[in-house]
């Protein structure tokens, strides 16, 4: 944990609404994309992110640093109000890539080309276990380095690696094997 962010857990402790407000300026956007991507609703995608930042200010007293990041617990709590959702709805959903990633390009058959690879690409990664797909999302979409991921994840840089190799095998493979 940097020095800052200590500072501002500090201040958020003793009650500094704008410790707070920082917290929630740094962090807001990734936890709300981390979460619609899991749910594929953005209504509900920003009551839950609301909830995250309302759990965060109700039990700041009790975070410790542990070797993680305030993000890994933000994402922590994501995680487990994610799960508490799908089991109250009854359904898990997952907004499919081709929706986050931006196509740029300007000609039609290759608008289409792309588009038709994006899908591709969405279903395979809805193939991988959750570990998996959570090292690929924090990685290429939140663009984290292995140790920042490391630690969101609890895990061992090393485990990040190996997972993000047999993700990435794994992409290749199913990837493959639809193209055939």
């Amino acid at each position: 944990m940097s020095k800052d962010e200590a500072t501002l857990i500090q201040r958020a402790k003793e009650g500094d609404p704008a410790a707070f407000a920082e917290i929630y300026d740094r962090h807001q956007p990734v936890v709300y994309r981390y979460i619609f991507y899991r749910v594929g609703d953005a209504v509900i995608a920003e009551d839950l992110t609301s909830e995250v930042f309302v759990r965060l200010v109700d039990s700041i007293e009790d975070f410790t640093y542990q070797g993680r990041p305030l993000l890994a617990w933000l994402y922590t709590i994501a995680r487990n109000l994610v799960t508490d959702h799908h089991r109250r709805t009854g359904r898990a959903t997952m907004v499919s890539l081709d929706e986050r990633l931006v196509a740029d390009v300007t000609d039609l058959e290759d608008g289409a080309g792309h588009t038709l690879a994006q899908q591709r690409l969405a279903a395979a990664v809805d193939q991988l276990t959750e570990d998996q797909r959570q090292v690929i999302l924090l990685k290429f979409f939140e663009r984290l380095d292995n140790e920042t991921v490391a630690r969101v994840l609890g895990k061992s840089c090393g485990a990040v690696k190996a997972l993000q190799h047999r993700a990435l095998a794994a992409l290749r493979r199913i990837l493959k094997s639809n193209k055939d």
